[in-house]
């Protein structure tokens, strides 16, 4: 008997059918088109941990994003837009979570293979969390939600950005935070800011779907689901898997025992698996396209240079 009938024997599924382990392939791709310094992703042990101070039910609950509002004149931002350095953001921001909003994730680098972007329930919440509220299962939305910034910087993220999410989360009274990360550098990002959340008495829980970062980074409450990059909040145009899919956070934050705990969720992406061979697998890409993508990501850090410069003077 072959290897492979013997797995059918036993069921065992494909070797690759596992979560990508998108450290590993960020480091190997950016250092195939000429970055000779590996970045060096934020690692902890230990978590911090806060446990619910009421029950969910009469919890005021805030989201933390990395998506972007859409910046009219700043280029293409739509479903299928290529990384787009110009509609980043560098400053916290804040919104109405009474109004609707048009946040998009063209400014990061989300699985844009595999990712509609056509439906910003995937990766921005506030319509599942307002349908738990209008359902008692928490007390009350945030007021408002808050921007991250994708900064690649683990001292900028650690000293500006998270002590001001936590201002702000303060303000609003929110007993409770969901934060929910999209490319690889967001969930590192929103895992550094859950840890100051919770390390200020606050609990969290990150929705995401790079279990790998998220991981290495040690956070007090993780919700995983094995999708492609940009979906962390559940699949498009699917109200009950983003229903679903905020319920099992819910449940992580409420029922978690201690720090570091993972939750995977049990809904799968599709029946292949195959997708996962794609993201910034070198296997997948010829020379040829490895120097293209070389020549743009280095127009798109131009762009966004010259927006920082431009927001210092």
């Amino acid at each position: 008997m072959d290897q492979d009938d013997l797995d059918t024997r036993l069921g065992f599924v494909p070797d690759f059918d596992a979560p990508i382990p998108y450290m590993q392939r960020t480091r190997d791709y950016y250092s195939a088109i000429g970055y000779t310094v590996s970045y060096r992703w934020a690692h902890y042990i230990g978590a911090p941990f806060t446990a619910l101070s009421k029950p969910l039910r009469e919890a005021r609950v805030a989201i933390v994003t990395t998506a972007a509002p859409y910046q009219p004149g700043k280029g293409e931002q739509g479903p299928g837009a290529p990384y787009n350095g110009g509609a980043k953001f560098y400053q916290v921001y804040s919104g109405d979570t009474s109004q609707d909003h048009d946040l998009r994730i063209s400014h990061i680098g989300y699985d844009r293979v595999h990712t509609t972007a056509e439906d910003s329930g995937t990766w921005f919440p506030l319509p599942a969390l307002r349908r738990a509220a209008a359902a008692g299962r928490i007390g009350a939305v945030a007021a408002r939600f808050h921007g991250a910034p994708t900064n690649r910087s683990h001292r900028v993220t650690v000293e500006t950005d998270a002590p001001e999410i936590l201002r702000r989360v303060r303000e609003d009274a929110a007993d409770a935070v969901v934060l929910v990360p999209n490319c690889p550098v967001c969930h590192q990002t929103c895992s550094l800011v859950a840890r100051h959340l919770e390390a200020s008495g606050i609990a969290t829980v990150v929705m995401g779907c790079a279990k790998d970062i998220v991981e290495h980074a040690a956070v007090p409450r993780f919700m995983f689901s094995d999708f492609p990059l940009g979906n962390s909040a559940g699949k498009p145009h699917d109200a009950d898997s983003q229903d679903r899919t905020l319920e099992l956070a819910l449940r992580v934050l409420e029922a978690a025992p201690g720090p570091r705990t993972t939750m995977q969720s049990p809904l799968r992406w599709a029946a292949d698996a195959r997708w996962k061979l794609d993201y910034l697998n070198l296997e997948q890409i010829d020379a040829d396209e490895i120097a293209r993508r070389r020549a743009e990501f280095d127009r798109q850090k131009e762009i966004a240079r010259g927006i920082r410069v431009g927001r210092a003077a």
